[in-house]
């Protein structure tokens, strides 16, 4: 590997869905994510391995929260129709099967959830981290609510931005030494097999191997103040054949279609995963531009196949209003930017 890390946090989750404005006023108006970083119409050109072969033009959309952590971006084909999920996801089904969003206060949180989604929150249950919580979105995407420490500001939002995910797995240690290699220097937080009492849709009478991996934040990276730690908690089933999310599917779909991490050196971290066997399937090459923010992505599968996007940011929007724009490829290191020209940002908020 390097000294210096080549991931400096989880960048945003992408969710497919079949409407970007329903399903981004849900998640700004429950979950905080009420700053839009880009809104952007085009072709996905570069994607035509996962979407049958052919160019589809899409629409997508990265969301904030600036309370930190992690984003979403909201994704809806605009020439073809979203196809849903033909199944209900269980855990330990192969893929991303629930966002985790971290809070400060779990209790203030599943109040909130509870008042405003009712039985689409679970009760308060202790989760391999801390107490947390379990809900699902009115279009059918599970999410885990669960403690934090790492955070840009501790504002009136009652949840806050995207911590990690959970994804189901076939085989444990192949995973384990996949994660490992993209991410570096991660802590094995938890490592316990058995029943659980707290996954919900009947996984609790199965056995599982169940990992918690971390990544603690660390100074290096533009965004690491604001993205935060990093927490994975993978599920291998052992008591059925799980299946898998996108199995004939398009990415894009409705679902989590991949989970993206910020990468602070792209041609490191390609040859750092070549080497170990996993290659890019998809590499821009050159800087990418979605509406105002542009940069190099690439993505890379797990041994099953799940998505992981990996983004190395160029430019990024300071202030849209005022057309401010930061050319990070002219920074001559990896230290974080200032809290003041991050929270900028925040004054694009919608506000309900």
């Amino acid at each position: 590997m390097t000294d210096s890390p080549l991931i400096s946090g989880v960048q945003q989750v992408g969710i497919g869905c079949r409407d970007v404005d329903a399903t981004w006023k849900w998640y700004r108006q429950l979950l905080g994510f009420d700053v839009a970083l880009f809104d952007d119409s085009a072709e996905a050109k570069y994607m035509i391995r996962y979407t049958g072969g052919k160019v589809h033009s899409r629409r997508a959309l990265l969301a904030l929260n600036m309370s930190g952590g992690g984003g979403l971006e909201i994704w809806q084909f605009k020439s073809r129709e979203s196809a849903p999920m033909p199944f209900q996801p269980v855990p330990g089904d192969l893929g991303i099967y629930a966002i985790k969003f971290k809070s400060a206060y779990v209790d203030r949180s599943h109040s909130w959830l509870q008042k405003k989604a009712g039985s689409a929150v679970s009760k308060l249950v202790q989760l391999p981290g801390g107490k947390g919580f379990w809900g699902v979105d009115p279009f059918g995407n599970n999410f885990q609510v669960v403690e934090d420490n790492s955070w840009f500001k501790e504002d009136a939002r009652p949840v806050g931005g995207v911590l990690g995910a959970v994804i189901g797995v076939s085989d444990m240690e192949a995973s384990l030494k996949f994660y490992r290699t993209l991410l570096g220097n991660l802590e094995v937080e938890y490592d316990e097999t058995g029943h659980f009492d707290d996954l919900p849709d009947g996984a609790a009478s199965r056995r599982f191997r169940r990992v918690v991996l971390t990544k603690k934040e660390t100074p290096h990276g533009a965004f690491s103040h604001l993205l935060g730690n990093i927490r994975l908690e993978l599920l291998q089933d052992l008591e059925r054949n799980p299946g898998k999310l996108f199995a004939d599917r398009f990415w894009g779909d409705c679902g989590y279609i991949h989970l993206c991490f910020d990468t602070l050196d792209m041609n490191r971290l390609k040859e750092v995963l070549e080497n170990s066997g996993y290659p890019f399937t998809v590499d821009s090459g050159e800087s990418f531009g979605m509406e105002s923010a542009a940069g190099r992505f690439a993505y890379v599968e797990d041994p099953d196949g799940t998505l992981i996007e990996l983004v190395e940011t160029h430019k990024l929007p300071v202030l849209k209003k005022i057309g401010w724009y930061l050319d990070l490829r002219k920074r001559k290191h990896q230290r974080p930017l200032p809290n003041w020209m991050l929270g900028l940002m925040g004054l694009g908020r919608v506000k309900d």
